[in-house]
């Protein structure tokens, strides 16, 4: 899928690298523990706004923080596992990561849990890039192919099972249960690292670019703050814009300053590889899809259906079901039909499953969720693991931390942006939708900050219910008709590769 890289050996020691299904195994647990996190709070933010007394725009950050610092670390993240040891970044993050999340289960007030969501997202930054980076390091080809495939599905998967284990612990203990699990999760993972990952290191790895690190940070903050607080403050307020101003003109600097650098954090010239930005569109596409869709079906399913959040996270499971068998038989897929065609193909079909899901309203059967949530899962299945393939192959050896903190910067761009477009659509169509004349003034002013308050006032439930189906209609309709234009994007750089997952 991508041109050939140059080949640079990389050092590995440690526990044996024979055994690639238990490394795979406990990379994979740990990136599951990372990756649900991202999702698994959003079923018990009504218990934490009632025990933190938090307000709308606190509980927005209490899930915000831990993607904000997520995204804008994984490069820097990245390079430090090349140079000093992917596995030394994992246990690290790990132990980071638990050791906040143990602290969390303590925290009395909101602004505690968005501090340490946002320590979370530096432990989950060290963890994402050294796990696949760990995969693409270490294993020959025909196991590193499998195991990407098995990656992928677990990183697709892991945010549909976050909200099921949050729905099943909710029913028996309190919120601080989701970070408890996450204490757990976390040990395990050191446990198993310790006992069966192996060190990989690139040998003679010149020292990180902290310039390039501190610009690439910067910069990515600006730009996925803004994007995350545009649907509260309006696409086109100043401040908006100003952020985004502000971050595009960071990164372009740093770009700047990478192209001048004999040993840059990222050279922005491996863009030119159609391999590699097949790869970075494609898995920005699905994941723009995935954790926009997410957010706005949980609120479909809890305020329009009435469902609970166990019962809302439990609905999501024909995605996971679907996406796991597909991401395994992508590889072969890939061989005999050629990346291009199997990354476009999936990629038409989580178009084709918004389309389908943008027919859902308040009087919906499951079926009609099912026959979306199954394309979907499949569509993403087979797009992630080509796309994933694409932009690691891309990199030298000694890069691959670098590489893998690309696909994962892609990802959480991606979902972020998907959130923030999705969200703002959805805002926009149920404001303009909502009539309520026959209420006083303040009650409909109430009404239109959001469905939920809606739901409780008299009179208001119904036409709320109606507004708001109508805001997803468009929401996942726009979703749909992004996604199949970065499909032809994708089938556009991918001409003429030839029938090789990488």
């Amino acid at each position: 899928m991508s041109l050939p890289a140059k080949s640079t050996s990389t050092s590995t020691s440690g526990p044996a690298a024979g055994r690639p299904g238990a490394v795979t195994a406990v990379v994979c647990l740990a990136l599951a523990t990372v990756v649900a996190a991202m999702s698994s709070l959003n079923v018990a933010l009504p218990s934490v706004a009632q025990a933190t007394h938090a307000s709308q725009t606190q509980l927005a950050w209490v899930i915000d923080a831990y993607s904000l610092v997520f995204a804008s670390l994984l490069l820097p993240a990245g390079a430090l596992g090349d140079r000093y040891g992917r596995r030394r970044a994992l246990l690290a993050g790990l132990t980071i990561f638990g050791a906040a999340s143990a602290a969390a289960m303590t925290a009395s007030s909101a602004a505690e849990l968005i501090g340490l969501r946002a320590v979370l997202g530096l432990g989950a930054a060290l963890v994402m890039p050294a796990t696949l980076s760990t995969i693409t390091g270490t294993f020959p080809g025909e196991q590193r192919t499998r195991a990407v495939s098995v990656w992928a599905a677990v990183a697709g998967g892991s945010a549909v099972l976050g909200l099921l284990s949050s729905g099943i612990l909710l029913l028996a203990w309190s919120w601080p249960s989701v970070f408890g699990l996450n204490v757990v999760l976390s040990a395990a993972a050191i446990a198993g690292t310790l006992r069966f990952v192996p060190e990989s290191a690139a040998p003679g790895a010149p020292r990180v670019d902290l310039a390039g690190a501190v610009l690439a940070t910067a910069g990515l903050v600006a730009l996925v703050y803004s994007v995350i607080e545009a649907p509260a403050q309006g696409w086109a307020a100043a401040r908006t814009l100003a952020g985004l101003a502000a971050g595009v003109a960071v990164l372009a600097c740093f770009v700047a300053w990478e192209l001048r650098r004999r040993a840059p954090l990222l050279d922005p010239r491996v863009f030119a590889r159609r391999g590699l930005a097949a790869g970075c569109l494609s898995v920005f596409a699905q994941f723009f899809a995935l954790f926009g869709f997410i957010f706005i079906v949980l609120q479909y399913l809890q305020l329009i259906r009435g469902d609970s959040g166990l019962v809302s996270a439990a609905s999501m499971l024909p995605l996971s079901a679907a996406l796991l068998p597909s991401a395994r038989l992508a590889p072969r897929l890939v061989a005999r039909l050629g990346a291009r065609a199997v990354c476009t193909a999936g990629l038409v079909l989580i178009a084709a499953a918004l389309v389908i899901l943008a027919q859902l309203t308040g009087g919906s059967g499951y079926w009609l969720l099912a026959a979306g949530l199954v394309p979907l899962g499949a569509g993403m299945g087979l797009a992630m693991t080509p796309a994933t393939s694409g932009i690691t192959s891309a990199l030298p050896a000694a890069q691959q931390g670098v590489g893998s903190a690309l696909n994962d910067l892609s990802r959480e761009v991606g979902g972020a942006v998907g959130i923030a477009t999705m969200a703002s659509v959805l805002n926009s169509v149920y404001r303009s939708h909502l009539h309520l004349g026959h209420l006083p003034a303040a009650q409909a002013a109430m009404a239109r900050s959001s469905v939920a308050v809606a739901a409780r006032l008299p009179g208001a439930a119904g036409p709320a219910h109606t507004a708001f189906t109508a805001g997803l209609h468009l929401a996942l309709l726009a979703a749909a008709g992004i996604v199949l234009a970065a499909a032809i994007a994708v089938a556009a750089l991918l001409r003429g590769h030839g029938r090789t997952a990488g």
